[in-house]
């Protein structure tokens, strides 16, 4: 799918947390992600629940939210599909050096040093991609 300009927009260089809905054997799993956004694919890194649900099920839920003093101003649904890329070290630390400045800014020196593991020849975390296969957009 193509996602929509205005919701492109919106989610490609915001600083904002978005929360990724899994679903296992009839359980949801609601969880924060932080995430990088570039042509109809969604970027997170992740490990536990999450990606263990994504590894079963990779059909998932996005919702990404942006408020000002408190008051909502608009919110998108996300409708996709994951890929695991578990194994792939130098695709994970590419991911991590285009999602984490957005939110801890540029300086690796600076990021924690749980977020800096991420850059290792053994990352912790593994990346998962999600194709957009629908967009809604609600404005408030």
């Amino acid at each position: 799918m193509d996602v929509p300009p205005d919701v492109e927009q919106l989610i490609t260089d915001a600083k904002l947390m978005a929360h990724i809905a899994t679903a296992v054997d009839s359980r949801p799993h609601v969880a924060p992600v932080w995430y990088g956004y570039d042509d109809g694919v969604l970027s997170i890194l992740t490990t536990g629940k999450k990606l263990e649900n994504i590894r079963k099920n990779p059909r998932v839920a996005v919702s990404i939210e942006q408020h000002t003093d408190g008051n909502a101003e608009w919110m998108i649904s996300l409708l996709g599909t994951a890929s695991v890329f578990g194994d792939d070290p130098s695709r994970i630390n590419e991911a991590a050096r285009e999602i984490f400045p957005k939110y801890l800014g540029p300086d690796e020196d600076t990021w924690p040093e749980y977020i800096q593991q991420a850059l290792s020849d053994d990352p912790p975390e593994s990346l998962v991609t999600i194709e957009i296969a629908s967009a809604t957009v609600t404005r408030f």
